[in-house]
C-alpha cells in the first residue's frame, strides 16, 4: 500500500494555507510496523500535498528489515510523513507518520513529542509487531486507537478475537479501515478525536 508522489514541493499552494477559521491544531502520530500503510494513510487523507521521506530500498536491508507481507514494496519511510486535515472549521489535525523499520525507531521519541494522540495501524499478517508499538505509546502516555488495515490477502478475524490477541483494553477503540481510501482514513481520525474528547470528559 504505497502512496507515491514524485512532485517537488516548491512552496505553499493556495489550498495549503491554514483556514482562517482554525482555532485548534492537534498533533497526531500514525504508527505501526514496516509496510502497514502509514504513508498511504497520510497521503490518502491529507488535504495538502503530503511530505514524505521515502527512499528506495536497497540490498543493505536484506536480513535486517522484516518485509513479510510487503515483499513487493520498493521504497520505505526513513524519517517521517507529514500531512494535514481539517476535522471541522475550527479543528485541524497535523499528521506525522513514523518510519516502520525497527532500525529507525529511535526517531519515534521526537515524533511523539507534543502528540495528543496516535493511530496504531495493524496488519493481521504481523500482529506481533503491534505489541512493541503500543508499548512505546503506553510508556509515553500517548492515548491511541487501533486501526486494522484491510489488506486484500490478509487473514480476517472477528474484531473481538483481534482485541483479545492484541491484549487491548475494552475502552481503547478499534476500527477496520482501508488506508487507501480517504473516507475510511478520515473515519479512523474521527474515532481518535472522539476518543480523546471522551478522555477529557472522564473524571480523574
Amino acid at each position: 500500500m504505497d502512496f507515491k508522489n514524485s512532485d517537488t514541493i516548491v512552496g505553499p499552494r493556495a489550498e495549503d494555507t491554514l483556514p482562517d477559521t482554525a482555532t485548534t491544531a492537534v498533533k497526531i502520530v500514525i504508527v505501526g510496523g514496516f509496510g502497514v500503510g502509514k504513508t498511504t494513510m497520510v497521503g490518502s487523507v491529507s488535504e495538502i500535498r503530503p511530505l514524505t521521506t521515502e527512499e528506495t530500498m536497497t540490498q543493505a536491508g536484506i536480513g535486517v528489515d522484516d518485509n513479510y507481507g510487503s515483499e513487493t514494496k520498493t521504497a520505505t519511510t526513513v524519517a517521517m510523513d507529514f500531512g494535514r486535515i481539517s476535522i471541522t472549521d475550527e479543528l485541524v489535525l497535523y499528521l506525522f507518520g513514523t518510519p516502520g523499520q525497527e532500525r529507525f525507531w529511535f526517531l519515534w521519541n521526537g515524533l511523539f513529542e507534543g502528540a495528543l494522540g496516535a493511530v496504531v495501524l495493524v496488519d493481521t499478517r504481523r500482529l506481533e509487531v503491534s505489541f512493541d508499538v503500543m508499548g512505546r505509546l503506553e510508556e509515553r502516555g500517548v492515548p491511541f486507537v487501533v486501526a486494522i488495515n484491510d489488506f486484500p490477502d490478509a487473514p480476517r478475524y472477528p474484531m473481538d478475537e483481534l482485541r483479545t490477541a492484541l491484549d487491548l483494553p475494552p475502552d481503547v477503540p478499534m476500527i477496520k479501515c482501508d488506508a487507501r481510501r480517504r473516507a475510511s482514513s478520515r473515519d479512523v481520525l474521527m474515532t481518535l478525536t472522539r476518543y480523546l474528547h471522551s478522555l477529557t470528559m472522564s473524571p480523574a
